[in-house]
């Protein structure tokens, strides 16, 4: 069977990333499907390389505010539609979501909004989550879903670095890592846990106290599947030695 790869990655602004080297590692890493997060850039920002990265079909689902959230999602094959957002304007507006529909599956590129110091917003990030899980559980109902992106949870203490200091802090509540785990009791299936049970790798890192030198970090960006797709799940890679934002680029490796 032929085997077809989905990149992930928050870059923490496509604009910044794009300096950094972006092209270069969308060409390196030679994925079938990209999914950016955090793009921080309405389209008309963009430079025209970005607009239209040779041998892919891109779209932008941006924040109506200006430089903030936003993602976008580059394909090898055009999707047979697409939709932005999941209908609820109150979550829409900030640009976190993009389905794409391809023959083999759907692809929902998401990032989940962050609760913020001292929980903020966390009743926001809480309903977000909820309409997520809503919306991606009547997709898979019909088809294979995957759902990828920076999806703000440490789901368990393997997860971060520090998990105790952690246990009230954003992104590692016991109210985040509940709606994390309802996601999963609905059949989505956390694929690289499902592959490294015991593995410790971390997707971002803070830009403070040295912390990805130290390998002080977290992993909350991850590849989701439905039940009935996770046979084809071959790999899920951390490429930690890729720099460019706080976080790291993952690729999924399917058979299709």
């Amino acid at each position: 069977m032929a085997v077809k790869k989905i990149l992930s990655w928050n870059v923490n602004g496509i604009r910044a990333a794009h300096k950094k080297g972006l092209l270069k590692v969308i060409r390196e890493l030679d994925a079938d499907w990209v999914c950016l997060q955090e793009t921080k850039a309405q389209i008309e920002q963009l430079p025209g390389d970005l607009r239209n990265i040779p041998g892919y079909h891109g779209h932008f689902f941006s924040a109506r505010r200006r430089g903030y959230s936003g993602v976008a999602t580059f394909c090898r094959s055009r999707p047979g539609s697409i939709r932005e957002g999941m209908g609820v304007e109150n979550f829409d507006l900030e640009g976190r979501v993009l389905t794409h529909d391809f023959p083999e599956f759907s692809l929902i590129n998401c990032y989940v909004p962050n609760a913020q110091p001292e929980l903020a917003r966390i009743d926001y990030r809480q309903a977000f989550n909820d309409v997520l899980r809503d919306y991606a559980r009547s997709l898979a109902r019909n088809r294979t879903v995957v759902i990828c992106g920076d999806l703000n949870v440490a789901h368990r203490p393997i997860d971060l670095k520090n998990p105790r200091a952690n246990e009230k802090n954003p992104g590692y509540s016991i109210q985040e890592r509940t709606k994390f785990e309802e996601l999963l009791a609905d059949g989505f299936i956390d694929t690289f846990r499902h592959l490294y049970p015991d593995r410790v790798s971390y997707t971002w890192w803070s830009y403070r106290f040295n912390a990805r030198q130290k390998d002080i970090g977290w992993r909350i960006d991850y590849f989701l599947i439905s039940r009935g797709g996770i046979s084809r799940v071959k790999d899920v890679i951390h490429h930690q030695e890729i720099m460019g934002s706080d976080h790291c680029p993952l690729t999924l490796v399917l058979e299709s």
